[in-house]
């Protein structure tokens, strides 16, 4: 199974970017699907990206399209997530998932690895 470790998060005022790094350990990420989640308190873990191993196909959640970027570097083994013209609204824990399912998931049930999750604080 593999491992992740998130990192990058912090306190950003509105209109901010940050960058999310998801480091992979264990296995090779060039086999897995690798999707972004956050999760509010009081709120259900939501998808936030995905990016595909077979096709390189990614996926947002229409929140977050057009600002937000998934990438994948599979030398480093390492996920991104570069965020931007961030909202408060975007204050969550954001966590990197690791999937061995074909195609783009968006559902949190169809992921196998999960990291401890990085908290991103975006103030007005």
């Amino acid at each position: 199974q593999v491992q992740l470790v998130e990192s990058g998060g912090g306190l950003v005022q509105a209109g901010g970017s940050l960058r999310l790094s998801c480091a992979a350990s264990g296995r090779a990420i060039s086999s897995y699907a690798m999707g972004w989640f956050r999760q509010a308190p009081g709120k259900e873990r939501e998808f936030v990206a995905v990016t595909s191993w077979s096709s390189g196909s990614t996926r947002y959640a229409g929140s977050v399209k057009g600002r937000f970027t998934i990438s994948r570097d599979n030398a480093k083994n390492t996920v991104y997530l570069q965020m931007n013209m961030l909202k408060p609204e975007d204050t969550a824990m954001y966590y990197c998932a690791a999937s061995r399912r074909v195609g783009v998931p968006v559902a949190p049930s169809e992921y196998d690895s999960w990291g401890p999750g990085t908290q991103v604080t975006v103030s007005s």
